[in-house]
């Protein structure tokens, strides 16, 4: 709300100090209709005169220029009156706003009130021209036409009177959204209202933001390219000219987003009633198009130039460059020449390795059949069947040997990882085993430490408890010589399982040393030859016990040097141990082998 008159009282206009204090008693809804006796108010003073600028002051300060703004954001047609209301009330403030001299806080006045009025104006030409589009009856459409007109003269000639609010006007969503449509009376209309605008403040296109100066320029060359109508093309191009000739910068940005808008004038608009207006428009564009290809003209020389200085260097460069690249080029032509040579080689040398593979397999061949040939010859007829026979025994033999062979041969090769690393696993398990249980027994036990928070209470009240667990639970009591007794009896039944497990293993030595002699026996009967081929040294190996014991002593010797000669990976599990001790698996699985004749099925 604006300032209240402090001393202008007794000076105030009588009408409009009435009309005030109705509008102030009335209904909301017979607002408008009062408001419009501002119009004769008005009407009564020349323009410009001082009585007309007492009246102004006057109606802003009792607040009715502030009515008049709020009654426009209303919708007039549930009011009394209707648009046609609105319409007028649009007009008068407008004319209530231009000269008005206002002294008491003007800054609200300029910052404030103005762009609120500005905006409340738009906002009403919008409803005007959306149900100007809406409506189908003729005459309502010329009374919607003529108000949407009359809302755009108050906007001109607000702005006209207060040249700041131009600004406002082109940033304002509401005069956007005006401006793109595609009705042709309104739209010629908001294009009159941009081209009062560029006549009174041309400078405004350089004070709005880039995004609002693209959204003008584009609504307009889109108008050019998608209408006929040649009332909105001359408006459009007179817009554009306007534009062009304010600045040579909008000019250029002109040339460079629309490109082809050159070419659209000149085909679509030539001799459409305003080539005057647009030839102007031509010109500056083409004159501009022709400095830009000065311009580039120039960047290309500069380019060419630098683009040569740099091709120059980095010639030179590499000619400097060139024996090093010539001696590495050579020493790779020879290094593949080289390689082709080698590879020509081999490859002749596995031909010829090939042909003579191929030879030797032939001559075998025929050796081979001439043999045959030969004992063909030489064997009796009636011995021919049964010699194929034993030939074809020893060939399957042969070739299942040679199959076994490969057979085991590739099993080994594919176990021999796996059993390697599990053979290591084991040794280095049982190396960390050994020294883990060492420093366990390395380790001192840890001294006895009393219980924290022991107190003599504590102490007295756990002695009572064992005090009474004693009593509860008597101790079986013992004599002196009971214990002795105890003590004998004992002793006499350790010494006789001492003595029967001493007794048990020589026993078990024994029977031992006899399954070795069985063992060793049996496989001397078995190995030995048939009564008709044996000698006197067979019977000597029979009637003597000296060659068993001299093998299990050859054997257990070399074992022991084998164990010696072992690696050191292999020694890792043992490494805890005095040296001169000889692990009892490895010495107990050669003497085995020694008693039992290579077979451990007993």
């Amino acid at each position: 709300m604006a300032n209240a008159p402090s001393a202008g009282w007794a000076a105030a206009d009588p009408r409009v100090l009435a009309l005030a204090a109705q509008v102030t008693e009335s209904k909301e809804q017979d607002i408008p209709l009062l408001l419009l006796k501002l119009k004769g108010i008005l009407n009564s003073a020349s323009l410009g005169s001082e009585e007309s600028k007492k009246i102004k002051q006057d109606v802003y300060n009792y607040d009715l220029t502030q009515y008049c703004m709020l009654v426009l954001r209303q919708d007039h047609s549930r009011l009394r009156g209707g648009w046609a209301t609105a319409a007028q009330l649009a007009e008068i403030l407008s004319h209530c706003c231009v000269g008005l001299e206002v002294k008491e806080d003007p800054e609200e006045f300029h910052n404030k009130f103005l762009p609120s009025a500005i905006d409340n104006l738009l906002f009403l030409g919008r409803r005007l021209q959306a149900r100007f589009i809406r409506t189908i009856k003729d005459e309502e459409k010329q009374d919607f036409l003529h108000w949407f007109q009359t809302v755009a003269d108050a906007i001109c000639w607000l702005f006209g009177g207060h040249i700041q609010l131009a600004t406002c006007v082109l940033q304002n969503d509401h005069f956007l959204q005006l401006l793109i449509t595609d009705d042709t009376e309104t739209a010629i209309i908001t294009m009159s209202i941009l081209h009062s605008i560029f006549r009174v403040n041309s400078s405004v296109l350089l004070r709005v933001d880039e995004e609002t100066l693209h959204s003008i320029l584009d609504e307009l060359v889109y108008k050019l390219s998608s209408t006929t109508n040649p009332v909105i093309g001359n408006a459009a191009t007179k817009l554009l000219l306007l534009v062009a000739k304010f600045c040579k910068q909008l000019v250029k940005l002109l040339t460079t987003r629309y490109k082809g808008l050159k070419g659209l004038l000149s085909k679509q608009w030539t001799g459409k009633g305003f080539d005057r207006d647009l030839g102007q428009l031509l010109d500056l564009l083409y004159l501009e198009q022709s400095n830009g290809k000065g311009e580039m003209q120039r960047q290309h020389q500069a380019a060419c130039i630098i683009q040569a200085t740099w091709r120059g260097f980095q010639t030179r460069k590499r000619l400097k460059k060139l024996p090093q690249a010539v001696t590495t080029l050579q020493r790779s032509f020879r290094a593949k020449r080289e390689q082709e040579l080698q590879h020509l080689k081999k490859q002749k040398e596995d031909e010829s390795l090939k042909l003579q593979m191929q030879l030797q397999r032939q001559r075998a061949m025929r050796l081979f059949h001439e043999r045959q040939l030969a004992v063909l010859e030489i064997i009796h007829a009636s011995q021919v069947n049964k010699y194929m026979e034993e030939m074809e025994g020893k060939s399957a033999l042969t070739i299942q040997r040679f199959w076994r062979g490969y057979r085991a041969r590739r099993n080994f090769h594919q176990q021999r990882q796996s059993l390697k690393e599990y053979k290591a696993a084991v040794v280095i398990q049982r190396a960390a085993c050994k020294f883990l249980e060492k420093r366990r027994r390395r380790r001192p036990l840890s001294p006895w430490k009393d219980p924290k928070g022991s107190t003599d209470e504590r102490r007295l009240a756990l002695q009572q408890k064992v005090d009474d667990y004693i009593k509860l639970h008597p101790a079986s009591q013992m004599s002196e010589e009971m214990s002795k007794e105890l003590h004998v009896q004992a002793q006499e039944k350790l010494a006789e399982f001492l003595l029967r497990s001493r007794l048990d293993q020589r026993a078990a030595q024994r029977r031992e040393t006899l399954m070795a002699q069985v063992n060793t026996d049996v496989e001397l009967l078995m190995n030995a030859p048939g009564l008709a081929e044996a000698t006197e040294k067979d019977l000597d190996v029979f009637l003597s016990r000296s060659i068993p014991v001299a093998t299990k002593a050859r054997q257990s010797h070399n074992t022991m040097l084998k164990y010696t000669r072992w690696p050191w990976w292999k020694k890792l599990g043992v490494e805890f141990e005095e040296d001169d001790v000889i692990p009892d698996d490895a010495l107990h699985a050669e003497l085995g082998t020694l008693f039992i004749g290579g077979n451990k099925s007993f």
